[in-house]
């Protein structure tokens, strides 16, 4: 097990690439905390996972909430001494136009994808720094390596956190902390459900792959990175997009 007894904090991680990250740091012997805005879809989430017996933690979070985050961090460090790695996973979006976009749509973005991330990798700081370890991973998207039409405010904040990790690794490896980021490209989540057949073979297509990525996929390069295998990866921004940016 890559992880035996390393304790992880997941953001999003109630669905998606969150919850499939949770479920693989599980399977790799960690400690999860499961963080997700949303109460409901995080005990929608625990139940069947704490039904196995796997050491997983549900926690109501709002990363755009310093006391939010700090009340799960204060927890986890009572209760396991501990935090071995983050994944910042939470995010949203509100497409628009430029000539369209709000600056509500704008400052929400950017609340949630790039402050939520810069304010719970604080939270967790003080515990890396003193026990000397620690990994931060970051969710950008290719989104965040070319941009994409209507999504000014997304893909300014997915550029963004690769530019924290850029910073971070520099700041904090010294410090025998990592940081990286992952890149997904188009992913088969709930999201896509809405997207008409003929657009999501279009989508395909676009890949060298010719097929979407699963969450599981994303999942496994975060527990890679999150391992000691990874112990001399620092500063690295990773697509996981089946070669979509080629």
């Amino acid at each position: 097990m890559r992880l035996k007894d390393k304790v992880a904090v997941v953001t999003g991680g109630a669905q998606g690439i969150g919850l499939a990250t949770v479920r693989k740091f599980l399977d790799e012997g960690a400690i999860v905390a499961l963080a997700d805005i949303d109460p409901a879809a995080v005990a929608r989430a625990i139940e069947p996972l704490a039904a196995t017996g796997a050491r997983v933690r549900g926690f109501t979070v709002d990363v755009t909430s310093r006391a939010s985050l700090a009340a799960m961090i204060a927890q986890l460090r009572q209760d396991y001494g501990r935090i071995d790695a983050l994944v910042n996973n939470a995010g949203i979006t509100q497409d628009a136009r430029l000539q369209n976009m709000s600056d509500e749509q704008f400052d929400r973005v950017i609340d949630v994808n790039l402050r939520g991330v810069f304010q719970a990798t604080q939270a967790v700081l003080p515990a890396m720094l003193e026990q000397g370890t620690g990994v931060i991973l970051n969710a950008s998207s290719v989104v965040g390596l070319y941009g994409n039409f209507g999504q000014t405010n997304y893909a300014a904040s997915k550029f963004g956190v690769i530019g924290f990790v850029k910073t971070w690794a520099r700041e904090l490896g010294p410090k025998g902390i990592r940081c990286n980021a992952v890149c997904p490209g188009f992913i088969a989540t709930g999201l896509l459900g809405s997207i008409p057949p003929k657009v999501l073979e279009q989508m395909r297509e676009r890949v060298p792959l010719r097929r979407l990525g699963t969450p599981e996929e994303v999942a496994q390069v975060y527990a890679f990175l999150a391992s000691d295998e990874a112990s001399y990866v620092n500063g690295a921004v990773i697509e996981v997009g089946g070669g979509l940016t080629i």
